[in-house]
């Protein structure tokens, strides 16, 4: 348990320092903000208690603002999604029974599984990002456009990195 942990802590901080130094600077047309720290979120442990779910996504959010100078937005955009994040695992079908040892990832739920849960939460993170960021009736068509691009690049980004781990774990 103390491994899985460890591994954990060292994901988010690979996670925050990614994000600040080499995603924050990514802007493609104004349209693709990819927010890859969100895949710290999607493979904490089913285990994990509630609490520990909120207070590690607000914490990791609170460092990608600290460091982008964002004023809480990525910290309650987190939040949010790791207070939806056990409706949608019981959603999306996962097991009653995780039986300790499954992880919320491709190579223990597959990649259907993984692709619903995934999405689902980004687009939720996005979208509350997207509504805190700049919340105007006027550019709703843009905000959509964003969100959905935004969220298409970072799943695309997490499945991507979850098959560089899962790769790296066998």
């Amino acid at each position: 348990m103390n491994n899985t942990y460890g591994k954990d802590l060292l994901r988010f901080f690979l996670l925050i320092a990614l994000q600040v130094l080499l995603l924050d600077h990514v802007n493609l047309g104004g349209y693709i903000n990819p927010n890859l720290y969100v895949f710290f979120i999607l493979l904490l442990p089913f285990e994990v208690p509630g609490w520990l779910l909120l207070i590690s996504s607000f914490l990791i959010g609170l460092g990608v603002d600290l460091f982008s100078n964002s004023t809480g937005l990525h910290a309650a955009a987190s939040v949010f999604m790791a207070y939806l994040r056990p409706w949608v695992i019981r959603k999306a079908g996962a097991p009653a029974d995780y039986e300790g040892n499954l992880k919320p990832g491709i190579a223990d739920m597959g990649f259907r599984w993984f692709l619903s849960y995934a999405a689902i939460l980004i687009l939720a993170h996005h979208l509350i990002l997207a509504l805190l960021d700049s919340f105007r009736f006027a550019e709703a068509g843009m905000i959509f456009i964003r969100l959905i691009v935004s969220s298409s690049f970072t799943l695309l980004l997490v499945i991507l990195s979850e098959y560089l781990f899962m790769r790296r774990r066998k």
